[in-house]
């Protein structure tokens, strides 16, 4: 799977283009093509939109344009899945419907990531009072490695394993890079899609939007 920089914020340096290191018994197929992306990657130019082949990388998805709130026909999310967290404790997606949710797929090992978790921890901070909940999906991590990093990061909410779980990457995504980053509102409809890396303000404006 690849890091992608997408609409990197002018004061941010996007980190070359990765993919994931290959686990036993060898890499799910939407991995390889992921692969074979970040070569095309690595030639687009820092601060252009990152087209993946086939179609333009876009913020937002539902209805493919902007706006201020949630789309009237923006599709449900499908939140009915369960999985572990750190610790090995259940946790159900569907427990958060009521908040406005904010889902980011992502690794360890991916740079553009690692620069988005501070502003996800922030927003935590500044709006879960107010209905926002912040979840981090690891895509490629044992819980092991989760552990240090999350204490590293400070990361103030859910981090959840999501290795293995090709399931709830399609339902939600399709995640053919990281990070991807879905924005749900109240009512479960997925209202915003971020394909790649965005912008702090971007995420908030998004996010006040449906408080």
């Amino acid at each position: 799977m690849t890091a992608v920089p997408d609409r990197v914020p002018e004061t941010e340096t996007p980190e070359t283009p990765q993919t994931a290191p290959p686990r036993d018994g060898g890499s799910p197929i939407k991995w390889i093509v992921a692969a074979v992306a970040a070569l095309a990657l690595a030639f687009a130019v820092v601060r252009a939109p990152i087209p993946w082949p086939g179609r333009a990388a876009r913020t937002t998805e539902v209805a493919g344009q902007r706006s201020e709130a949630c789309e009237a026909d923006a599709k449900q999310a499908p939140l009915n899945f369960t999985l572990k967290d750190v610790d090995n404790r259940d946790v159900r997606l569907a427990d958060f419907k009521g908040k406005v949710i904010l889902i980011d797929f992502w690794a360890t090992w991916c740079g553009p990531c690692k620069l988005e978790i501070p502003w996800f921890v922030e927003l935590q901070e500044r709006y879960g009072k107010q209905g926002l909940q912040v979840i981090g999906v690891s895509v490629d991590d044992k819980p092991e490695q989760l552990r240090p990093y999350i204490a590293d990061m400070k990361m103030n909410y859910p981090v959840l394993q999501g290795l293995d779980h090709d399931d709830v990457q399609d339902a939600l995504g399709p995640v053919i890079g990281i990070p991807t980053t879905i924005v749900i509102g109240r009512d479960g409809s997925v209202c915003r899609k971020h394909i790649g890396m965005s912008g702090k303000d971007a995420f908030e404006k998004e996010i006040k939007s449906l408080l």
